[in-house]
């Protein structure tokens, strides 16, 4: 059952905004060595926790987790279109195997990934269908969240599920690190954003135009020094990623939402996806784990980190 994972940054702005030549090459070199290592690997299954942005997933009808048993790419910024991998009935006996271990998490035959599934897949995997892959969604966006706590517990009971395979595993957490992207929040916001926020997926081009334009601008102001985000900070990702590194999932379960908001801002909430995917591992056992990449990226609004791990001794 040999098992590896890989946590990474996602932000759709690489394809828009450049923090300077030195920097994009380190970040897309990074991600380049870690794809060869998949295709080295060459894995049986990929399991993807991720958030969404407000693209696959909305009020009128919002999850904590959900696992999707079939899914497409909800086409935001134009990464990866068309249904994904998806192995129905492996994601149907994980479905099964999560409920039973007591945690209630949805599952849905028709969910949009947006570029938080999409992204990853196409930087670690070379497309969003070349290997058989399972979305986990963790809500990281619409609040009331679920807390981190409960994180660790979707994790571990799709790790202890997944631990008794014979394939070949990759787990990918998306999300995080610190960053703070203008997504509107329900209760904050005039009616018409309040029904978007509602139901607004499938919208027009010139409406998802309109909204990815404003992302860019927020990035190019923070760039900056100028504009309503908080600042990246470098501090409290990397404390992040050493919890990680050393497994210290007492910390990262009592992380609360206000804490991660005043130090990470609103997107760093996606660090649960992170959470969970780490927690998956730990249920092959004690892992070695490393810090492939590290650096705050004002442009892409996105503490840029990427990790690595696998047991110890694999």
């Amino acid at each position: 059952m040999p098992v590896k994972l890989i946590c990474a940054s996602h932000t759709p702005l690489m394809d828009f905004c450049s923090p300077g030549a030195e920097v994009e090459r380190a970040v897309r070199d990074t991600f380049a060595t870690l794809a060869a290592e998949v295709r080295d690997y060459h894995p049986e299954l990929v399991v993807v926790f991720g958030p969404d942005h407000f693209n696959g997933f909305f009020y009128d009808l919002m999850p904590s987790f959900c696992i999707g048993v079939r899914a497409a790419a909800a086409g935001d910024w134009d990464i990866g279109h068309g249904p994904l991998a998806v192995p129905e009935a492996q994601a149907l006996d994980l479905v099964k195997a999560v409920l039973a271990d007591d945690v209630d998490v949805a599952y849905s035959y028709r969910m949009q990934a947006d570029h938080g599934f999409t992204q990853p897949l196409e930087l670690l995997c070379g497309s969003i269908t070349r290997y058989p892959a399972i979305p986990v969604f963790v809500n990281g966006a619409a609040k009331p969240l679920p807390s981190c706590r409960r994180s660790v517990a979707l994790g571990r009971a799709i790790g202890r599920h997944l631990a008794g395979s014979q394939q070949r595993i990759l787990l990918i957490g998306s999300g995080g690190l610190s960053h703070d992207p203008p997504t509107p929040q329900m209760g904050s916001v005039p009616p018409e954003v309040e029904e978007f926020l509602i139901g607004g997926r499938n919208p027009t081009p010139e409406a998802r135009q309109a909204r990815q334009a404003r992302v860019v601008a927020t990035g190019q102001a923070l760039a900056r020094g100028e504009g309503a985000s908080l600042p990246l900070n470098a501090d409290w990702d990397k404390q992040l990623m050493e919890a990680f590194r050393i497994g210290d999932f007492d910390a990262l379960a009592a992380l609360s939402d206000e804490a991660i908001l005043r130090d990470g801002g609103r997107g760093g909430q996606e660090i649960r996806a992170w959470i969970a995917a780490f927690a998956a591992l730990a249920e092959f056992g004690p892992y070695h784990a490393e810090v492939r990449y590290y650096h705050p990226i004002q442009e892409w609004i996105a503490g840029m980190g990427m990790m690595s791990a696998q047991p110890v001794g694999q």
